[in-house]
Formats: structure tokens, C-alpha cells, sequence
């Protein structure tokens, strides 16, 4: 049961990743906006940057997971295969 529960919780392909991202990309904008509100000037403006750039980084790094895990089961399948 608790297996069934954690593959929720799994990313198994692109449209979910990009789906992710998205939702991670709302929230830092509001999070930015927020900082915009609370911190006027330059101080604002830079944190609402390193809110969004965390969304890039994240976002590369979800998309190159995936990627990887692909490839992992492409190897494992090749492995796996006798010729």
C-alpha cells in the first residue's frame, strides 16, 4: 500500500517534470512579488531574481534527472538482454 502511495510521488516523464517546474515557477513569482512588496529598491528586485533563477536551476535539474533515469533503463535493459 505504501508502495502504491510513493509512486505518486514520482516523476515519470517530461509532461510531469514540466508540470512541476510550472507549479515551482507560480509559487517563486509570488514569493517575488512578496519580496518586491516588503523590500523596495534593488534589494527587492534581487531576491525576486534568486526566487525565479532557483526555478531555472531546479527545473535543469529535474529535466537532466529524468533524462538520466531513461538512460539507466535503456543500460539496464541492454544488461539484462542476453545475445
Amino acid at each position: 500500500m505504501l508502495r502504491k502511495l510513493g509512486r505518486l510521488f514520482v516523476i515519470k516523464n517530461r509532461f510531469e517534470a514540466f508540470l512541476i517546474i510550472y507549479a515551482l515557477a507560480l509559487g517563486s513569482s509570488a514569493r517575488g512579488m512578496v519580496y518586491l512588496h516588503e523590500y523596495p529598491g534593488f534589494g527587492g528586485k534581487l531576491l525576486f531574481l534568486a526566487t525565479t533563477g532557483a526555478v531555472f536551476l531546479a527545473g535543469a535539474k529535474i529535466l537532466d534527472c529524468i533524462k538520466l533515469e531513461k538512460e539507466v533503463a535503456a543500460l539496464r535493459g541492454e544488461i539484462a538482454r542476453p545475445d
